[in-house]
């Protein structure tokens, strides 16, 4: 029998040939090609009055250089906006090229197309651009103020003089009737600063254009290949089956390849098809910073009630969100914000408002958490500051304001980003609870607390909670095919940049196909294998692409027992699928391999096969009034399915953090993290564990390091890796990892998404842990030695002065 794959740890079957440098990653490829070089805006805002390509015409090499002037009226229109929303009421979107105005530096001005990088790159120093510079909006509460404009009074867009493109407002029960009842109150403001997502990899895109079958080919290192193919497509005015796109393998992408499509994403193939030659753009690491999206920044304002327990009684939240130049991806992310900030809580007075502000700074689009880690940061600040206001413990808190698990599924009467109903589906919140507190012995901390501050040492705990939407539709799908070798070819139109995608969904079918995993091949993320696709984010692809192939591998399986039947003269249940073969159940000797049922479902039963002469036994002799597809089924043990879920799945998770804080120099050391996690059933839990630690690490990033230091004129001044701070692994602690399996009720498989749990509660455990070593207030986030020093020495002097 085959040994069961779903659940158990198998090591990620992709990894030998990345370890032995055999990737092919964007920049692998077309080594021959004209190559792209874009002239980007040195300005936050500015009109271009003049754009001189004269001194740079005469330079060896260039082959041509583009500015907006010299697009086609298909490409001077607006990028798409990619998710509208009704309270989306100013949209702007950027053009590939800019047309007479700049608004955030490093937006697209020219392109240089020519026989290498190097010339390109020259060329561009030789073009002229005169510019009227204008005022920058940077502060993002400025730029919602009163009229919206910066201190002269120029908004970031004429058409939105009050530079908000959007304002929601939800509502759980009478939050200020609720708040004003209750017996105690308190107000805060938080902040969260900018970050981004700056994979290894950056961005990059080549194009082939094949004049003999009419058909463009795209590699791009995109998360999301059936979208820029259906973008491609229709801004080019080609048909969609003209366009192939193809992902190869892809450096990190953490959701700033999620847009599609990219300016170049449009301008290359364009170029391609245009000079009928190869064309490819890799962008440079500063292009990153400042032209790839960016995610975070918001500042949030809080008023809540509560009784003696800490039971929270009403919430009433407002936050300004800071967008960028640009809306792409419409209010996913403040959407996210204002519905998951309520994570594992009963909370049945509740009203969120939000605004979407426009800034000259990159645009924003969802990054790892999109959203979740500022919702938490607001949600897990207010707890910990009602557990102070108490005197009481603040896991005790927490669990007083749990939802119960018989209480699940929990309805709570907001939208999600999806438009659907915003209710957990599974979760068992007091359990987790009990896990990390055993986990981090949070019983015992007191004492070594103690013994710390008796050597001079300042330590504190801290611990944050949070719910995921995980697995949002509409759909995915997937295609399982058996070849006369046995191999089982799988595919699925979702990208993958490192997730274990292989190994998992190879686990799956092979399950479900009794097969090893061995035999299994997938390829995901190639419109020529599978064209309809959504794409890799939001925590989505186990639940929807795993589903999705586990469905497949239902009708390849109903196929295979079906032939087997048929040719055995066995009844379909006294058969079984194991070890590659459809066998008699008890009679393992009975049977017929998967790859001679694929020759048989062949109607042409290759004569030269030999599988097909061995069938022959089986099949009897060929009924010339027999069709050789049967009414109802196709040629091919192959099935094709698509999953499409009801709603979201809610995944879940608490994380807790162990800090040392220097009483001198307030450097912030993290000794211990330990982390209990839910996301349902378990496909490979090593794969899932390996989730969870980059999580925590990017999540340690976003509350100590990472940070996008922008000026008054909306220059990025760290937008390098020698000035933009990370984490590496001396400065992210060993990490405990604990599963707790709530099955998703809303999927064949029980299972909800992982990949961006470990990176949501980061900031506001730390900020809680630093908060409980050092006795002062943290409420923005990251937070740097010398913040923190300074805040420290604030509350002194506040002591100081209390005092006297």
């Amino acid at each position: 029998m085959s040994t069961r794959q779903f659940g158990t740890p198998v090591a990620r079957v992709e990894d030998p040939r990345l370890l032995r440098g055999e990737g092919r990653y964007l920049d692998d490829l077309g080594h021959d090609a004209l190559a792209v070089a874009i002239l980007r805006s040195p300005h936050a805002h500015a009109r271009i009055l003049d754009v001189d390509v004269t001194d740079a015409v005469d330079v060896d090499g260039l082959v041509a250089i583009y500015t907006y002037e010299d697009l086609p009226p298909r490409l001077q229109q607006p990028l798409p906006l990619l998710i509208p929303h009704p309270a989306l009421t100013a949209p702007v979107t950027q053009k590939v090229l800019a047309d007479g105005e700049v608004n955030h530096v490093g937006e697209a001005i020219a392109m240089v197309v020519a026989s290498d990088r190097y010339v390109a790159e020259d060329v561009l120093d030789r073009i002229r651009v005169d510019y009227e510079v204008l005022p920058a909006v940077t502060d993002l509460e400025a730029a919602a103020a009163a009229g919206g404009a910066d201190a002269a009074g120029m908004p970031v867009h004429d058409a939105v003089p009050g530079n908000v493109a959007a304002e929601l407002e939800q509502t759980i029960g009478d939050a200020t009737a609720a708040i004003a009842a209750a017996p105690y109150r308190l107000s805060l403001r938080l902040d969260i600063e900018r970050s981004a997502s700056t994979p290894i990899e950056g961005r990059g895109v080549h194009a082939r254009w094949d004049p003999d079958d009419a058909r463009l080919r795209v590699h791009t290192s995109t998360q999301a290949p059936t979208s820029v193919r259906a973008a491609i497509a229709t801004i080019l005015g080609l048909d969609i089956a003209q366009v192939d796109v193809v992902v190869p393998d892809v450096g990190g992408g953490f959701g700033v390849k999620i847009m599609h499509p990219w300016p170049e994403e449009i301008l290359v193939p364009w170029a391609a098809r245009l000079l009928n030659r190869e064309v490819k753009f890799t962008e440079d690491r500063h292009e990153h910073f400042v032209s790839a999206n960016h995610e975070r920044g918001q500042v949030q304002w809080v008023e809540v009630g509560f009784d003696d327990d800490g039971r929270i009684l009403g919430l009433d939240v407002r936050f300004l969100h800071d967008h960028g130049a640009y809306i792409p991806y419409g209010l996913i992310v403040p959407i996210i914000t204002s519905t998951q900030l309520l994570g594992p809580y009963r909370i049945e007075h509740y009203r969120v408002r939000f605004r979407s502000v426009y800034t000259n700074k990159t645009p924003v689009t969802p990054y790892r958490g999109a959203g979740r880690p500022q919702g938490c940061f607001l949600m897990e600040r207010t707890v910990d500051a009602i557990a102070a206001e108490l005197g009481l413990d603040r896991a005790a808190v927490r669990a007083t304001n749990f939802i119960r698990p018989d209480e699940m599924p929990y309805a709570f009467g907001l939208t999600f980003q999806d438009g659907r109903d915003y209710t957990y589906d599974s979760g068992d919140f007091p359990a987790s609870l009990a896990m990390l507190r055993e986990l981090v012995d949070w019983d015992g901390f007191a004492d070594r607390k103690a013994a710390a501050a008796d050597e001079g040492r300042l330590l504190g705990i801290g611990l944050a909670c949070y719910v995921e939407g995980t697995g949002v539709g509409p759909y995915e799908g997937g295609h399982v095919l058996v070849e006369p070798n046995g191999t089982v070819q799988v595919a699925t139109g979702l990208g993958t940049q490192g997730q274990g995608h292989q190994t998992v969904f190879a686990q799956i079918v092979a399950d479900e196909l009794g097969v090893p995993i061995e035999q299994v091949k997938v390829v995901t993320g190639d419109t020529r294998r599978f064209p309809y696709a959504v794409g890799t984010f939001a925590s989505r692809a186990a639940v929807m692409s795993g589903n999705a192939v586990h469905l497949a591998a239902r009708k390849v399986r109903e196929k295979a027992l079906k032939l087997a039947s048929d040719a055995l003269e066995v009844d379909e249940q006294d058969l079984e699928l194991a070890d590659g073969r459809v066998q008699v159940v008890g009679s393992p000797d009975t049977g017929l391999p998967l790859s001679m049922l694929a020759t048989l479902s062949n109607p042409l039963r290759y004569a030269f096969d030999e599988h097909a002469k061995a069938a022959t036994q089986f099949a009897g002799p060929s009924d010339p009034t027999r069709p050789p597809v049967a009414e109802g089924e196709a040629p091919g043990l192959e099935g094709t399915d698509y999953y499409s879920p009801v709603r979201s799945t809610f995944a879940n998770g608490m994380h807790a953090v162990e800090v040392e804080v220097d009483p001198a120099t307030s450097d912030i050391r993290l000794l211990r993290y330990a982390v209990v996690h839910d996301c349902g059933n378990l496909i490979n839990p090593r794969i899932v564990q390996g989730q969870v630690l980059g999580g925590v690490a990017q999540g340690v990033g976003g509350a100590l390091y990472e940070r996008m230091a922008y000026d008054e004129h909306g220059q990025l001044l760290n937008a390098s890796f020698m000035d933009f701070l990370m984490p590496y692994a001396t400065e992210v602690p060993p990490v405990e990892i604990a599963h707790l399996e709530t099955p998703s009720p809303l999927n064949p498989l029980g299972i909800k998404g992982a990949g961006e749990a470990g990176v949501i509660p980061g900031a506001a455990a730390v900020a809680a842990a630093i908060e409980d070593a050092t006795g002062v207030v943290v409420r923005a986030m990251p937070i740097s030695p010398s913040q923190l020093h300074e805040l420290r020495l604030a509350a002194q002097d506040d002591a100081k002065t209390v005092t006297r």
